[in-house]
C-alpha cells in the first residue's frame, strides 16, 4: 500500500492531461502581461483619435463641399462640390490658385533657409560648447532662453522691436550704427520676409543646439585624440568624425524642423496679424485666411488636404532616402 501511493501520485504528474491543463491555467496570466501594455496605452490612443484623427477626417469631408457662411451654422446640409475645391485650389491660371502657388513657393523659400540657418547655428553652438570652460553651463542655459520662452511672448517682444518708429532694429541699424539711410519697414513690405526669417530662426536654433549637444555625449573621446595625434585639424575632425557620427540624429532633427517650419502659424499670425504681406504670406496663414477671413471653408479644407498630402509625400520620400543611405553605408 505504501508503495503504490508514491507511484500513482508520480502518474498524475506525468499524466499528458497534467501538463495539458497546466498552460490553461497560466493563460489569463499571460494575457494579462501581454495585454496591460496596450491597456495603458487605451487612453493616449483614445485621446489622439479625438484631437487629432477625428477632425483630420472632418477636414476631409468638408473639402468636397460647398462650405460657405451661409451653412456654417449646419455644415451637414452644404451641397456636395466633389472635386471642385481641389481643382479651384490647384488651377494656378485662376486668381486663387496663383495665390496659393505663391504661398506654397514662399513658404518652401522660407523653410529652407530657416531649417538651414538653424542647424547651421545650433550645430556649431553645439560645437563649440563641447570644451570645458568657465562659465559654460550658464552660457548653455543661456542658448536654451528663446526656446523655453512662449511663442506668443517671445514673437510680441519682436513686433515691438520691428516697429519702424520706435523700435529697437531700427535705433540700433539707423541711429546707433548709421548702416540705413532711413529707418525701415520692418513688418510689412518685402523686409518682412527678413523679419520673419530672423524671428524663425532665433527661437528654432536652439531646439537644434539640444538635439546635436545630446547627440555629441555618444561620440567617443578617444577618437578626437587619435585624429589630433595623426596631425587632424579641428576641421578635419569635424568632417571626419563629427559629421558622420551625428548622421543618425542629423537626419531626424531636419525632418522635425522642416515639418515644424513648414507648418508654423503662431509665428507670422502674432508677427503679422490676420493678413501677412505677400512677400511673407506663408501657406499656413494663407490657409487660415481662404477659410476664416473669406468664409470659404470648402476651399480652405482642401488647400489643408492638398497640404497634407505634400508634407505625407515629402516626408516618405525623405524617410526612403535616409534609410537607404543606412543600408549603403552599413
Amino acid at each position: 500500500m505504501t508503495a503504490t501511493a508514491p507511484a500513482t501520485a508520480a502518474v498524475h504528474k506525468s499524466s499528458p492531461g497534467a501538463e495539458a491543463g497546466g498552460p490553461r491555467r497560466r493563460l489569463p496570466g499571460r494575457l494579462r502581461r501581454i495585454g496591460l501594455p496596450y491597456l495603458l496605452l487605451l487612453p493616449a490612443l483614445l485621446l489622439e483619435l479625438l484631437v487629432h484623427l477625428v477632425p483630420m477626417v472632418i477636414g476631409i469631408v468638408m473639402s468636397f463641399k460647398e462650405l460657405t457662411q451661409f451653412y456654417i451654422r449646419d455644415w451637414g446640409t452644404a451641397p456636395w462640390a466633389g472635386l471642385d475645391n481641389y481643382r479651384v485650389s490647384v488651377d494656378f491660371d485662376a486668381p486663387v490658385g496663383e495665390a496659393l502657388l505663391h504661398s506654397f513657393l514662399i513658404t518652401v523659400a522660407f523653410t529652407l533657409l530657416s531649417v538651414g540657418l538653424c542647424w547651421l547655428i545650433g550645430t556649431a553652438a553645439a560645437i563649440c560648447m563641447q570644451d570645458t570652460f568657465r562659465g559654460r553651463g550658464l552660457l548653455r542655459a543661456l542658448f536654451l532662453v528663446p526656446y523655453a520662452l512662449p511663442v506668443y511672448a517671445a514673437v510680441i517682444t519682436w513686433v515691438f522691436m520691428f516697429q519702424h518708429d520706435n523700435g529697437l532694429v531700427n535705433h540700433v541699424l539707423h541711429d546707433q550704427l548709421g548702416l540705413t539711410d532711413k529707418p525701415s519697414f520692418w513688418l510689412i513690405g518685402d523686409n518682412s520676409f527678413l523679419a520673419l526669417l530672423i524671428v524663425s530662426v532665433w527661437k528654432g536654433w536652439p531646439f537644434a543646439f539640444l538635439i546635436v549637444m545630446a547627440g555629441l555625449q555618444n561620440i567617443p573621446r578617444e577618437l578626437y585624440e587619435a585624429a589630433a595625434l595623426d596631425g587632424a585639424g579641428m576641421l578635419q575632425q569635424i568632417r571626419r568624425i563629427t559629421l558622420p557620427s551625428l548622421r543618425p540624429v542629423n537626419q531626424v532633427l531636419v525632418l522635425v524642423l522642416f515639418l515644424w517650419t513648414f507648418n508654423d502659424f503662431n509665428t507670422p499670425y502674432v508677427l503679422f496679424g490676420k493678413t501677412a504681406p505677400e512677400a511673407a504670406d506663408l501657406i499656413s496663414v494663407h490657409i487660415y485666411q481662404a477659410s476664416f477671413v473669406t468664409w470659404n471653408f470648402g476651399t480652405g479644407s482642401a488647400m489643408s488636404v492638398l497640404l497634407l498630402l505634400f508634407l505625407l509625400v515629402v516626408t516618405g520620400g525623405y524617410l526612403a532616402l535616409t534609410s537607404r543611405g543606412r543600408r549603403t553605408t552599413a
